[in-house]
């Protein structure tokens, strides 16, 4: 870090941490622990994930997910493609998914699950 970077706290599920940036990035310092905690707050609700660090695993992945999306052009830049396959799943009066997402749960949601069972075991 810079020598003119100041130490802001921040709260993530209820616990605070300090950390070091530059006071001109505060403001998307704040904007990202916000996000980060809306998403941790969303695994932990679920119940299917326990434990603060497995959480944060999670969340990690599903904003790394969202981040090469909007790198790769699927979240934003194909609004042509995802018009297409939303126009085809309202016809078929199916939800559309064009970020195979719910396959990605599916996945992480057995990985889970076999995870407790080797804990269990």
């Amino acid at each position: 870090m810079s020598a003119n970077a100041s130490t802001f706290s921040v709260t993530i599920l209820e616990k605070e941490y300090q950390v070091a940036c530059p006071p001109d990035q505060q403001a998307e310092l704040l904007l990202s622990a916000r996000h980060l905690d809306e998403q941790m707050r969303a695994i932990r609700s679920t119940g299917k994930v326990i434990g603060l660090e497995r959480i944060a695993v999670m969340a990690a992945l599903n904003i790394s997910h969202e981040l090469l999306q909007t790198r790769n052009g699927v979240s934003t830049g194909n609004a042509k493609d995802s018009g297409k396959a939303n126009a085809t799943a309202e016809k078929s009066g199916e939800v559309a998914d064009p970020a195979g997402l719910s396959s990605l749960n599916a996945k992480l949601d057995e990985a889970l699950h076999q995870l407790r069972q080797l804990e269990i075991g």
